[in-house]
This record gives C-alpha cells, structure tokens and sequence, in this order.
C-alpha cells in the first residue's frame, strides 16, 4: 500500500490565547490534507509552545512550565482527535510533557488515528538536559502500533540513536518508524539524522523525521531549534541512490512531503543486493 507521508518543520510561536494554537494547528494539518498526506509527522516538543500561554513567571521557569501545560492537556488531546477524526488522517502530533503522578512528568508521542482512537510512545532514553534540568523521566514500554496502513513505530528524537529499541519493532512488523525531534545545535540535528538514517539502512524501512524550527528567546525550554525534515528509506534497488526520498530546507518553515511504499520493505529483503535486515542475526556469532 502507497500512503503520502507529511513530516513538519513546525516553528515556535507566542501564543495569545488557546484559539491561536488551535488556529495554528488547523491551518497546518489542513495544508497536508490539501497535499493529499495520510500521514502527519509534528517534532518533538511542539506543545511546548502552549507554555507562552501563561505569563513570563511561568515560560521562563522550567518547573511551572511542565505543572502549567496540564491545564491544557485534554483540550490538546481533543483537537488533535477531532483534526485526525475529521480529514481521515493519522496524526503523530509530536510530543507533549504528560504529568503521570506527582511530580513525575514523560516526554509522551500520541498518535491519533481516523477513527478516534489514541495511543502514545513514550520517550524512553533522556537526553542530559531532560534527565539534568527538566527531570523528565524516561518511559517503560516499547510499542509498535497498528493501522489501517500496517505497523507504524515511534522513536523519539534521542531513541531513534539506539539501534536495538527499532530493531525491537521492525521484529515486531513495523516498516515505518515516526521520528519527532527536537534539537538545539546542528550537531544534535545531525545525531538524530544519522540514526534515522542507519535505522532505515540496517533495517530495510522507512524512517520519517520531523524537527522544530526556529527561534524562541522567551522560552526556558526551546530557546533555539534547528533541523530539517526527511524521509529516509532502504539504500538498495528501487530506492534512491542515496536513501533519502525527500528532505526539506535547513530550518525553513513548511511541510516535507513524499510518497512510501511500505510493501517495497518486504521486497527489498528478499531481493535486494544486500540483507541487512535478515543479516541481522548473523553478527551475534561473531561477537
């Protein structure tokens, strides 16, 4: 099955008032949906531009900023249901600082599906400022998801790095695996690239990432933000040369936007020039 993937290079605002998120999100899923995307891939972090919602003593301290943010938690979850249930789309909306008990926040990807169902990734492995600074926890569960497109998985940003957590999945039947990122230095943008690159490599699938953009000089968390989109795919026959279908502008504004096959990741392990992915078993006999 062929199904149009869109992955954001999404941009921080300040936000007046919960209407101009709301706005903000529907004109973007709207503009996917006019290009014809099944699939909405939004950055890591992305909510956190909900934090401006609440005045300078609470943007500007980390802390405030997470107890805050789930004062709004459900209206988010209810707009991107609704957006997911309306067009017929599935929406990865990034991810959001879900408070799971006093004190105790996780760095939560929900994926909305067409049918009004919601499930989430959490973020498993925690960068130095989430687990230094921000005391964000790490989750417990590696998930792959079904959908009327076949398995999809979710890494988040740093997971994507750790070669075993998207080998777990593509075990597991997942050939599209979401990665919503969100980092700060070229050189982090450029980690989470290569990973995403070598987990589409190593396991003959596709990877899509997604990155904030821009600059937000009001906020404690996402001060700076630099990335580009991508679709990653397979190096082998029938894909391209290089394994990226397509890759958006360094820290432009807009939607990056390609079309996978997700039946070809089967073909291209039983007849591509190399294996990797059946291969993969193979190296724990030499080590």
């Amino acid at each position: 099955m062929n199904v149009k993937v869109a992955s954001a290079q999404y941009d921080i605002s300040f936000l007046a008032s919960w209407q101009d998120y709301q706005q903000k999100v529907e004109r973007w899923v709207t503009d996917a949906i006019q290009q014809d995307a099944q699939i909405l891939l939004f950055p890591e972090y992305a909510s956190m531009e909900l934090a401006s919602l609440f005045g300078q003593d609470v943007y500007s301290s980390l802390d405030k900023q997470l107890a805050a943010m789930q004062s709004v938690h459900d209206d988010y979850l209810d707009l991107f249901k609704r957006l997911a249930k309306q067009h017929q789309c599935l929406i990865q909306s990034g991810s959001f600082p879900v408070g799971c008990e006093p004190g105790v926040y996780r760095n939560r990807a929900y994926l909305f599906m067409p049918d009004g169902k919601v499930d989430y990734q959490d973020k498993l492995m925690m960068t130095r400022f989430e687990n230094e600074q921000w005391f964000i926890r790490g989750g417990t569960e590696l998930k792959c998801f079904d959908t009327e497109y076949g398995k999809i998985a979710i890494n988040i940003c740093y997971d994507s790095e750790f070669p075993l957590l998207a080998r777990k999945q593509v075990e597991a039947g997942a050939n599209l695996i979401l990665v919503p990122s969100c980092t700060d230095t070229l050189a982090g943008y450029h980690r989470v690239k290569i990973g995403c690159q070598a987990r589409a490599l190593e396991n003959q699938c596709y990877v899509v990432q997604s990155c904030l953009v821009g600059h937000a000089e009001w906020s404690e968390a996402i001060d700076v933000n630099i990335g580009a989109a991508a679709i990653y795919t397979p190096v082998d026959r029938g894909f391209p040369d290089n394994g990226v279908l397509v890759a958006g502008e360094l820290n432009a504004v807009q939607w990056v936007i390609g079309e996978v096959s997700l039946a070809a990741c089967a073909v291209v392990r039983e007849q591509g020039q190399v294996f990797n992915y059946r291969d993969w078993p193979l190296q724990n006999d030499l080590i």
